[in-house]
């Protein structure tokens, strides 16, 4: 261990230089949220994670495992599975419920609704800002650390929020800030 990095075991013959910053990274989520992602890691130990180890077997009732493709196949499905898991849990680990009630109202931070204007077509827009996991665009949640989220964290209203993204700068009007 040198300098906040470290090696960690040989994984499917590789070494992994990770940061130990990167691996207890809290995420922040509503109760849903965080019950949704419990829900998840439930589904895989108890339905998938049997499931794969059934498949295992019944290739193996196949015969000879040295020309048996579909032993191979169960067994690098059951790894992905297994990673899977692994990252759900330390996600999980890492996960910190936003208490509502302690966020300063005036202020862009998660879990706001913002209604917000492009100053270049005058098209209004309404957000939610969510952890990561449970931004979808198609429900107006957006990630906290998308381009946009991040331009608009701390912003108030009446604040113009100037936002880099891939295909110039985009500004904002903040028009209103709900919870």
């Amino acid at each position: 261990m040198y300098a906040g990095f470290f090696y960690s075991e040989p994984i499917v013959g590789m070494f992994v230089l990770l940061n130990d910053e990167v691996m207890s990274k809290v995420s922040y989520y509503t109760p849903e949220g965080l019950k949704k992602l419990k829900d998840e890691l439930n589904q895989l130990r108890d339905i998938e994670r049997p499931r794969a180890s059934q498949a295992i077997a019944d290739a193996r009732d196949k015969g000879d495992l040295s020309e048996n493709a579909e032993y191979d196949a169960a067994k690098e499905a059951q790894g992905m599975l297994e990673m899977k898991i692994a990252k759900l849990e330390e996600v999980l680990s890492n996960a910190r419920i936003i208490d509502e009630s302690q966020l300063d109202m005036s202020k862009i931070l998660v879990l706001s609704k913002v209604k917000i204007k492009n100053q270049t077509n005058g098209m209004e827009m309404n957000y939610t800002l969510v952890a990561d996991g449970e931004a979808n665009l198609a429900d107006g949640k957006i990630s906290v650390n998308s381009p946009i989220g991040k331009g608009l964290l701390g912003k108030s209203v009446g604040d113009t929020a100037e936002i880099q993204v891939p295909n110039g700068v985009l500004k904002f009007e903040i028009l209103e800030i709900s919870r």
